[in-house]
């Protein structure tokens, strides 16, 4: 077929058109991921789910139940028990597990894990396990400056003869007077915390602070308001003044510390251990070395030297435990270090893998289940997928034309919602091969014709006599 003729205007399909010419550009755009759009779970303060808040669409009483949840961790009330999420494929028990770690914080440790990741070549089952335990058990350890604030007062640099050379003279010391509302002090620094003033171009009357540990110098903000009033007693010089500096915090998950005691270099203190870390393959790691980083852990924490931050284990399609695994997993949850977990799984009753004869519900074992709050999602209605459709249109850039919309969104409630999100960037190729600028319903007609879902497929395959 001749090029030209489909750039003209024929009837060919919108996929046999020649590609745009490509536009080279700088920037570059960031991935999109699956649930780029969860924020949180859109709760008002009282625990009610806001219609459609955060990147979530309907599920309001699982977002409830979520946000319970949440207080509990918060609380530290929640040890000994996990969060159970099932519901049908598609009904967004991932993304209520990600808006609950967006709600725990952004510094709060979150692993997520697949079940069928436990089987592995390199380590033991239980070990996987174990491993995602301790990475998210996160250790916050505090660093303790020694700061010089307040308003400068005085700034003299002395000089002295150049013991290198019988010629010039050198600054062998600066003194710097600092006034704060306690009162006035006078400090004598090394000539480089001196180079690091010049450098920042600090005057009698700003604001700053050293570090006496580095030697940094830093000028308050505050120090604005001073240079533009203009007086000796500025409120905001005082406030800046009584700033504490917030302590510098170092978060190591800890699986990492146990990996870098696998392989010690230096020193044997945590700071030499965190130091060591290194990226290397899948090791095994000892109960007895374990037990060694928990007691310098510990004694960091007496000390009130380090924190230890739990963080959140999200394990998806748990069904693909064994019996094993479960077993291992009471025995974790029981641990005073446990971190928050939370299971998810779209299976009803099914056989537990691992047994022949044992069925339980969601494939789990009842001892867990006991030990589990079990949250249920539920299956999006027609007008509901349309808002995700709309939503993921938005995050993605792309623009919908009249009809799209609802065929897509019958699509979604025929198939699945996942089907329906599939078809949306590959329809917006199309448009843009045929010179379109937004998704029109010939679009979506094309796609359907190209990809089969999953309910479609399944029927041809029967219809064909290959069904098992």
């Amino acid at each position: 077929m001749n090029p030209s003729t489909v750039a003209s205007g024929s009837s060919a399909p919108a996929h046999n058109a020649p590609l745009p010419p490509s536009t080279t550009s700088a920037a570059r755009s960031s991935r999109i991921a699956p649930h780029s759009h969860i924020k949180g779970l859109g709760l008002t303060p009282e625990g009610l789910a806001n219609v459609d808040s955060a990147g979530f669409v309907g599920q309001n009483q699982a977002r409830e139940a979520c946000g319970v949840i949440v207080d509990l961790i918060k609380s530290r009330k929640f040890s000994g028990r996990a969060l159970l999420l099932v519901g049908a494929p598609g009904t967004g028990k991932t993304a209520l597990a990600l808006a609950v770690s967006n709600e725990l914080g952004t510094k709060v440790p979150f692993v997520p894990m697949v079940g069928s990741e436990v089987y592995s070549t390199e380590v033991k089952k239980t070990e996987v396990l174990h491993e995602a335990f301790r990475r998210a058990i996160g250790l916050r350890i505090k660093e303790t400056k020694e700061v010089y604030e307040g308003e400068v007062t005085e700034l003299t640099p002395t000089e002295s003869e150049n013991p290198l050379s019988g010629y010039g003279k050198t600054v062998s010391h600066v003194v710097v007077g600092l006034k704060t509302v306690r009162g006035t002090k006078q400090l004598r620094l090394d000539p480089t915390i001196y180079e690091a003033m010049l450098k920042e171009r600090i005057v009698v009357g700003d604001v700053i602070y050293v570090e006496c540990s580095t030697g940094a110098v830093k000028v308050h903000l505050f120090s604005i308001f001073k240079c533009e009033k203009g007086t000796n007693d500025d409120p905001f010089s005082e406030l800046a003044a009584q700033m504490p500096m917030p302590p510098r915090t170092i978060s190591k998950p800890r699986r990492d510390l146990d990996a870098a005691n696998a392989r010690p270099q230096g020193g044997q203190d945590i700071m030499s251990v965190m130091g060591s870390l290194v990226k290397s393959g899948r090791t095994e790691v000892t109960d007895k070395l374990r037990k060694e980083v928990n007691k310098v852990v510990k004694s960091y924490v007496d000390q009130g030297v380090a924190e230890v931050v739990p963080g959140v284990v999200f394990i998806d399609e748990v069904h693909m435990l064994d019996i094993e695994c479960f077993t291992y997993l009471n025995a974790l949850l029981e641990s005073s270090m446990a971190p928050t977990v939370i299971f998810a799984t779209n299976r009803g009753n099914s056989l537990i893998r691992g047994t022949t004869d044992i069925v339980s519900a969601h494939g789990i074992p009842v001892d867990l289940l006991d030990r589990c709050m079990i949250v249920k999602t539920e299956s999006y209605t027609t007008e509901q997928i349309a808002k995700v459709l709309q939503l993921r249109a938005n995050v993605e850039g792309l623009k919908l034309g009249a009809g799209v919309l609802d065929r897509l969104a019958r699509e979604g409630e025929k198939s699945s919602l996942r089907y329906a999100l599939q078809l949306l960037t590959p329809a917006s190729i199309l448009a843009q091969l045929a010179g379109r600028s937004q998704i029109e319903v010939e679009d979506i007609g094309e796609m359907n014709e190209l990809f089969l879902d999953a309910k479609t497929s399944a029927a041809s395959i029967k219809d064909a006599g290959y069904e098992l």
